[in-house]
């Protein structure tokens, strides 16, 4: 096992500042190609690191599962769900719909994968490949939503930010839907591992000082909900800022 020493343990803070200095080497080089090439080459990233993860799963678990992939590993976390994304991206003419899902990405890309590295799963415990795999490719997260906020090509507003709300709204919805759908089976697997997708059903790790089940779900999710709204709107905080400064202009005139 990897990382075995526990969440800010001195593997894991190495790996922090390992993944820190990555992210800001590999954000001054994507600086230097296109926008449509970032969304292709990372478009391979996610392919090559969604079958290292398939792979691994299904080799660590055949004695139990064959080659099934335990539901615990379906690509349903908001990172992993990223990838289809991606796939999106590279194949829709549409801009409006792409500026839709860019609009969804900057944020969720940036946060989820500064949050999946400072608070790694046990995903990240797992075989040195594994672990390689799951910071690398949050460290990719991390540098595209740089990416979309330097670029040229996209140019982000309040509209968006309202948009992008809406949308994790959904995904909340159906992120309980597909927990409650793969929980039953999943205890009888192997009740020592609970589906807990987009970790809308409990927190990523025991003992947080702000996301945890102290006071029960209805606290937990509240609170959860709250720091992403703050988070979301510090990635916005850009055109919101402008956009009331326009009104009070306009008003002022």
């Amino acid at each position: 096992m990897f990382l075995t020493n526990g969440l800010f343990g001195t593997a894991h803070i190495i790996m922090v500042v390992v993944s820190i200095l990555l992210i800001v080497l590999f954000s001054i080089l994507v600086q230097k190609i296109s926008f449509k090439q970032t969304i292709k080459i990372l478009l391979g990233v996610g392919i090559v690191s969604e079958i290292i993860k398939i792979f691994f799963y299904i080799i660590a678990n055949e004695e139990r599962y064959g080659g099934y992939l335990p539901k615990t590993d379906l690509p349903f976390h908001l990172c992993s769900i990223q990838i289809i994304f991606i796939l999106l991206l590279n194949i829709l003419n549409n801009e409006k719909v792409k500026k839709f899902i860019l609009s969804f990405m900057l944020p969720s890309c940036l946060i989820g994968g500064f949050a999946a590295i400072l608070i790694a799963t046990d995903s990240a415990r797992n075989a040195p490949i594994i672990c390689a795999q799951y910071f690398l490719y949050h460290i990719a997260l991390v540098v595209f939503s740089i990416k979309i906020y330097t670029t040229d090509e996209f140019k982000i507003t309040t509209k968006d930010y309202f948009s992008c709300l809406k949308f994790l709204l959904c995904l909340m919805f159906f992120a309980i839907y597909i927990n409650s759908m793969l929980f039953e089976q999943s205890m009888i697997d192997n009740p020592s591992l609970q589906v807990n997708f987009m970790y809308v059903v409990n927190p990523p790790q025991p003992g947080l000082p702000y996301l945890n089940e102290n006071h029960g779900w209805f606290v937990y999710i509240a609170h959860y909900a709250c720091l992403i709204l703050l988070a979301i709107t510090c990635c916005y905080i850009k055109p919101i800022y402008e956009s009331i400064t326009n009104k009070r202009k306009a008003n002022e005139n």
